[in-house]
């Protein structure tokens, strides 16, 4: 009777796991009790070409009605590679990148490749990516099922983001090879105390932390740190839940509604570094295939330095490969850091690390041992894909047989930007955070920095203006370096727009500017204004970190009036050096290969 209502519960959808939950056994014990009675998934066939031709990548999915199994069975060795699944927010196609190009690096190695995707809208279930596709979701019940039925020789899990990589632990457990870094490591490096042990051990400073795993103590940590302290939940996605809190009434309101804290899934709390400047850096190393690490190779791939002040996901920040601010001293240091900890975690394949530098110290915030989002930008950057290079070495290839033993610093200025989805919201407020807001990514490149930086606005939709108004409207904190910006407008030739508050400050420093209307006070005010296209560039810094209504309206104004609006200091700065460039020398286009 049990095996009856076991096969009916498969055939009608029911996964291992739900089936463990509603009879309160482990998946484990539902798996064997499954298998027990023979019951196995049977893959069937989609034809892509609706029989009319030989379809040479089959898609498959997995079914518990009976039938024939339409899998054509063969001798290759084969590795299977595991996608990132849906693309939404925080896992974006950048991981769908890393994935195709190890399918094709691992057809030139002889291997066969086996993708497992659940997402049809993306390059990695392409008819000419893999060998097979199965349309399958990302658990795994699924995954076991196609590895052991394909008889893999391994598995690659590093390359789809965070939904592959939270796994790898349990598909190892049942006997799946997974290849590259080793799952342990990975863990090593997400866990937060296993994580601050080995920076302990390497001497790399990182910001002071502590965890939680209920709201006291969370408020112990806080004031034990001081704030504003970074807090977000373990083993995130796309920084999901992460924030900047400033008072002991914020960081209650967060644990209560944001996230569900207990022992298995704790509460970060790192002390937030303030206007930090922040670096990511992209390594690849092949220490996994020495019995001493010192023999292996670790290379910088590319270092990225944000354009705007930490605090913002890397996932949206704007980004300067090679970095643009930074001395030959800090950078250095960086390197050193990533080499130490790329072997001391046995990496092998792709790295990523975030760095915070504030005061002349270079703080590890966060170690990656996989694919970041940053690799796609920073192969384009420098020409060399290392994605693929990764897969190989995940095969058993060190770096020196592939030739790829140095640092490629490129002669001319890469610039990042990220595209965001803010027309598509109404009233969503458009302020950039610890959580990841962006839907995908563009490229800028020059020999000159603010042309680059132009160019990458450019792409994105939001050209810089080369005349008219600015409207300025900063907080406190910004109001000196509003003086700087306002005065390197004006010389530019723009006229400037502000509401009382800020306009004082800059009348005071003996610059023109017309003062208007806040919102409450009258009209015509800065929506009037926007509305009109009466304002040709939008400065508005936050004022406090609960936004006001007013300073909402005017951004989701601006995003409405396709004004172009800059919320950080940063990419102010930036802005300017990009009109600057653009008024006194225009710019050219040419391929990327002309760069490279």
């Amino acid at each position: 009777m049990y095996k009856d209502l076991l096969a009916q519960a498969k055939s009608l959808g029911f996964s291992d796991r739900q089936i463990a939950h509603l009879t309160k056994r482990t998946e484990d014990e539902v798996r064997a009790e499954r298998q027990k009675h023979g019951l196995e998934p049977s893959y069937r066939l989609v034809d892509t070409c609706a029989a009319e031709f030989e379809a040479y990548t089959p898609y498959y999915y997995s079914s518990y009605d009976r039938g024939d199994d339409e899998v054509t069975p063969n001798e290759k060795k084969k590795v299977m590679i595991l996608g990132g699944g849906p693309n939404r927010i925080g896992q974006g196609i950048e991981f769908d990148y890393c994935c195709v190009h190890a399918a094709f690096a691992l057809k030139e190695e002889g291997f066969e490749t086996i993708m497992v995707n659940s997402n049809p809208e993306t390059v990695s279930t392409d008819y000419d990516t893999s060998d097979k596709l199965f349309f399958e979701p990302l658990t795994l019940e699924d995954v076991l099922h196609i590895y052991h039925r394909e008889k893999c020789w391994g598995a690659i899990a590093q390359f789809g983001g965070q939904t592959p990589l939270n796994l790898a632990l349990g598909l190892q457990a049942n006997g799946v090879n997974i290849i590259g870094t080793s799952p342990q490591s990975i863990e090593r490096a997400e866990d937060r105390e296993m994580f601050a042990d080995m920076l302990h051990k390497l001497e790399i400073p990182q910001p002071p932390n502590g965890l939680a795993t209920n709201e006291e103590e969370a408020i112990e940590a806080a004031s034990r740190l001081s704030y504003p302290v970074l807090v977000r939940p373990s083993f995130v996605l796309g920084g999901r839940a992460m924030q900047i809190v400033y008072s002991d009434a914020e960081l209650r309101e967060y644990m209560r509604s944001a996230v569900e804290a207990s022992p298995e899934r704790p509460v970060l709390v790192d002390k937030f570094l303030e206007d930090a400047v922040e670096v990511d850096v992209d390594c690849i190393a092949d220490v996994g295939h020495y019995d001493d690490p010192a023999e292996a190779t670790v290379v910088v791939g590319g270092m990225l330095e944000h354009v705007e002040f930490a605090g913002v996901h890397s996932g949206d920040a704007a980004m300067v490969l090679p970095p643009h601010t930074l001395s030959d001293e800090l950078l250095d240091t960086m390197r050193h850091y990533s080499d130490a900890m790329a072997r001391e975690l046995k990496v092998t394949g792709l790295m990523n690390v975030q760095y915070a530098i504030k005061d002349g110290t270079v703080y590890v915030l966060e170690v990656n041992p996989r694919a970041s989002r940053t690799v796609p930008f920073t192969s384009k950057a420098i020409g060399t894909p290392l994605a693929k290079l990764a897969a190989k070495v995940m095969a058993g290839n060190t770096l020196k047989e592939l030739g790829f033993t140095g640092e490629i610093v490129p002669n001319y200025w890469a610039v990042k930007e990220s595209v965001f989805p803010f027309n598509r919201f109404l009233g969503q407020d458009i302020l950039l955070s610890p959580e990841m807001k962006s839907t995908g990514e563009v490229m800028g490149l020059d020999t000159d920095l603010g042309t680059a930086y132009a160019k990458s606005q450019m792409a994105a939709g939001g050209s810089l203006p080369l005349t008219g108004r600015v409207f300025i409207s900063v907080s406190d904190s910004h109001k000196s370096a509003a003086i700087d910006l306002a005065r390197r407008f004006t010389e530019l030739g723009f006229e400037l727009i502000s509401t009382s508050g800020t306009a004082a400050v800059l009348k005071e420093a003996g610059l023109e500017v017309e003062s208007i209307y806040k919102l409450a006070e009258g009209r015509p005010n800065t929506i009037d204004l926007l509305k009109n296209n009466e304002i040709q560039l939008v400065i508005n810094t936050p004022d406090g970190q609960v936004p006001r209504a007013d300073e909402i309206k005017i951004r989701t104004t601006a995003v409405y009036t396709n004004t172009p609006i800059i919320t950080t200091i940063g990419s102010a700065k930036a802005a300017l050096e990009g009109i600057a460039a653009l008024k006194e020398k225009g710019y050219g286009v040419k391929p990327l290969q002309e760069f490279l």
